[in-house]
């Protein structure tokens, strides 16, 4: 029985992988250097701070993490006010089910990006729960930041569908035994999606695809 629909954020709820491959291109030619697609591919889904140590290492810029995530927050701040895209279907696949089930947004961005999107989109009060990376110290593709909104949601993982548009993502839903639904982005399309339960080219299809599993028209 499905009890609650949990969304990922970047990239699936919002065009923001865009902003932040813009950010990361930004940082690295301050450093004289160009950023790989495949460096920004391993970033995708991780935690703030685990994300920027591995373009650290894959740029081998010489700052400490902690300090080039400072620089990419204080762009990224910017960025998500001025040019803050929802993905098409996210209001009306939001409408459909909130309610009908609980709602959550698990994202592995930082609490001051979640309360940007959540509040210039006017969702908040749509999600019952809303679990951004801040004190989650294993980030995705580990299972935690998912087994804790479950927790949090007071449901077992089985009982809930998540929306992922990252390998990352999928594979840490999939872990904390979740029905995972991919939905690909632009910049995701190449990734590998096996371990997911249904891959969706749009979040309408995954709207549909939801309420096949309920049972509903």
């Amino acid at each position: 029985m499905i009890k609650a629909l949990i969304f990922d954020m970047d990239g699936l709820m919002i065009d923001s992988e865009r902003l932040y491959f813009q950010t990361e291109k930004e940082i690295a030619a301050q450093f004289g250097k160009k950023a790989k697609e495949e460096t920004f591919g391993k970033m995708m889904g991780r935690n703030p701070l685990e994300s920027m140590n591995i373009f650290k290492e894959d740029l081998d810029i010489p700052l400490p993490a902690e300090e080039l995530l400072e620089m990419r927050t204080t762009i990224m701040r910017e960025k998500l006010k001025t040019d803050l895209v929802p993905m098409p279907g996210l209001m009306k696949i939001i409408e459909s089910f909130s309610n009908k089930l609980k709602m959550a947004i698990t994202t592995g961005a930082q609490k001051e990006f979640l309360d940007i999107v959540v509040d210039i989109l006017g969702l908040r009060d749509k999600f019952q729960v809303l679990q951004p990376s801040d004190e989650i110290v294993k980030g995705k593709p580990h299972p935690e930041i998912y087994l804790v909104t479950c927790t949090k949601l007071q449901l077992k993982p089985g009982e809930c569908v998540v929306l992922e548009d990252s390998f990352n993502g999928v594979l840490a839903a999939k872990k904390a035994g979740c029905y995972v639904i991919a939905v690909p982005s632009e910049y995701t399309k190449e990734h590998d999606f096996t371990p997911a339960d249904f891959i969706a080219k749009n979040l309408f299809v995954a709207e549909k695809h939801i309420n096949d599993l309920l049972g509903t028209p």
